[in-house]
């Protein structure tokens, strides 16, 4: 039963556009008719059915799409440079769906500043706060989400010393992976390398 949720939040995900992996384990327990609490799989069990969906049902255009997102991930990297952008979520595991975003995480002293730096260039945007478990500890991020590129992102903003600990999402979870521009750029090149030979 948890596979079989598994894959229908994978195809919820990759078809409706959802990425919020626990709405969409809840949406397929409900379509397999299965109680929401016993039977959910875990985010990764999710993250891996979706990628194999993808593979499957969309091969030809995934790899191009997770290079396009990559590429406009890394410009929005290079414009926020000082606040040491690391890229992390669907864009940087290969699993991002039509619908994906930019996920970024910020490392900065002062995380105000990412709101006059937007301001200072006319980048509209909006924040809410998130729930992430930096560490041993629950903490309130805020999280912008702005349109700058031709993809929009969500972009959280931790502090500088944060950089050290392993970031969740929620308290069980993995800690998130997260790439700094040169290795992106890597994901990049090794992806030429691989459709050259």
């Amino acid at each position: 039963m948890r596979l079989r949720i598994a894959q229908l939040a994978a195809r919820i995900m990759a078809e409706d556009g959802i990425d919020d992996v626990g709405l969409a384990k809840r949406k397929a327990a409900r379509q397999a008719g299965a109680p929401e609490t016993r039977n959910l799989p875990d985010n990764d069990q999710v993250e891996s059915a979706l990628r194999e969906y993808l593979q499957i049902y969309r091969a030809d255009e995934q790899d191009e799409r997770i290079d396009r997102l990559r590429r406009d991930a890394l410009e929005l990297m290079a414009m926020l440079e000082q606040f040491d952008p690391h890229l992390v979520g669907p864009v940087l595991s290969g699993s991002a769906s039509k619908h994906a975003e930019i996920d970024l995480q910020l490392f900065t002293d002062n995380p105000k500043d990412l709101a006059l730096f937007l301001i200072n260039r006319d980048i509209e945007f909006s924040t809410r706060e998130s729930r992430f478990w930096v560490g041993s500890g629950a903490r309130s991020v805020s999280v912008y989400e702005i349109d700058a590129a031709t993809v929009p992102a969500r972009i959280a903003v931790f502090a500088a010393r944060d950089i050290r600990h392993p970031i969740r999402t929620t308290q069980e979870g993995r800690p998130m992976e997260r790439a700094r521009a040169a290795s992106v750029q890597q994901l990049l090149d090794a992806t030429k390398h691989d459709d050259a030979v």
